[in-house]
């Protein structure tokens, strides 16, 4: 079964769900943005999986899913395909999830995930999952307050004291839930450089320093805890959006004891979403 990297998670993701939570039928305002990009994963140079991420953008809230692959040759790291869906508000400086869902499969295996979030905290939280007799550090209800989702968590919207490419952006710590793990995701500006992709920005990228911290629901003994967490290394590129205050990573790079993973991204599309005009009025109203 397919336990998700914390990294991957956070950078992007291969986990998921296309749809809102099952029961939520909430009205919601059409986006303002439509952001996609796609990624490609690669260890040594070598391409190992792919992922899309569509953004939808509005004044002051966000919707959006990722949805990826990696294959067997990562497989000490990630392994399988998922979809991930989130939805929430901005607040200040940063995404504030309301809604949060993943669906990942794995040796036909599937592990589903759905939870809420309430002012930061996890507010119920259920999950789909087959057996796992793996020894894990446990998660308490502490570990489920004052945390993100993995997407969330790489939307970074700029204010009026911190523009979007400001070196500030970068010191922040993450607090990251991704329903099953708990980990830190501690950032620290580290230079400014050059990003182009393959099609949609070539520009100015805000590169950040990333350490990953581990902190519950994973094996002692696993791979990631064991070849990344605690090292240094590990970088964000992240780069803005023409039109939105938001910053998004188009380079994630991930130093490893049997090599570098990347994440890059290979093609911006931003589409501008007008909302329909309002129906006029019936004659004589």
């Amino acid at each position: 079964m397919l336990r998700r990297p914390a990294i991957c998670t956070a950078g992007l993701t291969i986990a998921a769900l296309l749809a809102a939570l099952p029961g939520v039928k909430a009205a919601s305002p059409p986006p303002e943005v439509r952001v996609v990009i796609q990624y490609a994963i690669s260890m040594i140079g070598v391409p190992v999986g792919r992922i899309t991420w569509a953004i939808d953008l509005g004044a002051n809230d966000y919707k959006t899913t990722a949805s990826g692959k990696a294959s067997r040759a990562v497989s000490i790291l990630v392994n399988g395909e998922g979809r991930v869906a989130v939805q929430g508000v901005f607040e200040a400086d940063r995404a504030a999830p309301s809604f949060f869902s993943s669906n990942v499969v794995d040796d036909g295996e599937t592990t589903g995930l759905q939870m809420t979030f309430e002012s930061g905290n996890v507010k119920a939280l259920r999950i789909d999952d087959p057996p796992d007799n793996a020894i894990r550090i446990p998660v308490t209800d502490e570990h489920k307050r004052n945390v993100t989702d993995p997407l969330s968590a790489m939307l970074i919207p700029a204010t009026a004291e911190t523009p979007p490419l400001s070196p500030i952006q970068c010191n922040r710590n993450l607090s990251i839930f991704d329903g099953q793990r708990r980990y830190d995701l501690v950032l620290t500006y580290k230079r400014m450089d050059k990003l182009k992709l393959n099609r949609g920005y070539n520009g100015p990228a805000l590169v950040c320093a990333v350490v990953l911290h581990p902190i519950a629901g994973y094996r002692p003994d696993s791979m990631l805890v064991k070849y990344v967490g605690g090292r240094p290394g590990l970088e964000i590129w992240f780069m803005p959006i023409e039109g939105t205050p938001v910053i998004l990573p188009g380079l994630l790079k991930m130093p490893t004891g049997v090599g570098t993973l990347e994440i890059e991204g290979e093609r911006l599309e931003r589409t501008a979403v007008k909302p329909a005009a309002p129906a006029a009025a019936a004659p004589g109203k």
